[in-house]
């Protein structure tokens, strides 16, 4: 036996046997002591070193940080003691009164990069980008709103303008009519008859434009429905000649296309 121990002491480890027996263990072949001491270690020592790869560094620091943070401060913490030759008792409020906080400040853990201030900026950034698109939004409404709202009027005075100029041919082919109907040979003012192809003077053709150009559509029927009620004793909207003054007076609704309506 004693000779057993002796080799097994001054066994070389880095022979190549000693390498094979730590790579062949069998049941059935004898292992040294120490030999199987080295490769259980070796077996602890991966396995630890799986369980550390499966968790990252940022897991590792988290879990330690909460695990301190659960823990409650005891009498070696220098703060909690000096709290407590204050008079502080545990789970009481802060304050002389009581009426501060009870639990702790929260812990605001960084784990970013970036500088101090950094998310702040962005949160304010976002809130601005925010605002500016409703701004904007509000703005193209606005301008939607108000563009619409022009049409429509464009539209109305078109109809408008239309109507007159119907009011305006209407009331000309009335008074050529009537004109002719009392042996009225020319028209007071060229625009009072429709329009001809021809005319007989071209200089008065031309100055007669000019002061026509000078009035608008609905002072051109102004004019002229007033020239027929007083002239004629017509209105163009009750479509009737009365018999004199007193008649239009007390039977005609008014001068006007509304006083019609």
């Amino acid at each position: 036996m004693s000779n057993i121990e002796v080799e097994e002491e001054e066994e070389d480890y880095m022979s190549d046997a000693f390498i094979s027996t730590i790579q062949d263990v069998r049941p059935g072949i004898p292992v040294p002591r120490r030999v199987k001491e080295s490769y259980q270690k070796e077996e602890k020592q991966k396995e630890s070193n799986v369980k550390n790869r499966q968790k990252s560094l940022k897991e590792v620091e988290k879990e330690r940080r909460e695990t301190v943070l659960n823990e409650a401060l005891s009498n070696e913490n220098k703060g909690f003691a000096l709290l407590q030759k204050m008079g502080y008792k545990k789970g009481q409020a802060l304050g002389k009164k009581g009426d501060g906080i009870v639990e702790p400040i929260p812990l605001n853990i960084k784990t970013g990069r970036s500088g101090i201030g950094h998310e702040e900026m962005k949160k304010r950034k976002a809130e601005e980008n925010l605002e500016n698109f409703r701004r904007k939004s509000q703005m193209r409404q606005q301008a939607e709103e108000q563009a619409a709202d022009d049409f429509r009027l464009r539209m109305k005075s078109k109809k408008e303008e239309q109507k007159l100029e119907g009011d305006l041919r209407r009331s000309q082919r009335a008074c050529l009519q009537l004109d002719e109907q009392k042996g009225i040979g020319f028209p007071r003012e060229a625009w009072y008859w429709p329009p001809t192809e021809t005319q007989e003077d071209d200089s008065e053709t031309e100055e007669d434009e000019v002061k026509e150009q000078e009035l608008s559509t609905l002072e051109k029927l102004q004019i002229l429905t007033s020239y027929l009620r007083g002239q004629h004793l017509y209105c163009i909207w009750c479509g009737t000649s009365y018999q004199d003054e007193e008649d239009i007076e007390s039977n005609c609704p008014g001068d006007t296309s509304e006083d019609h309506d």
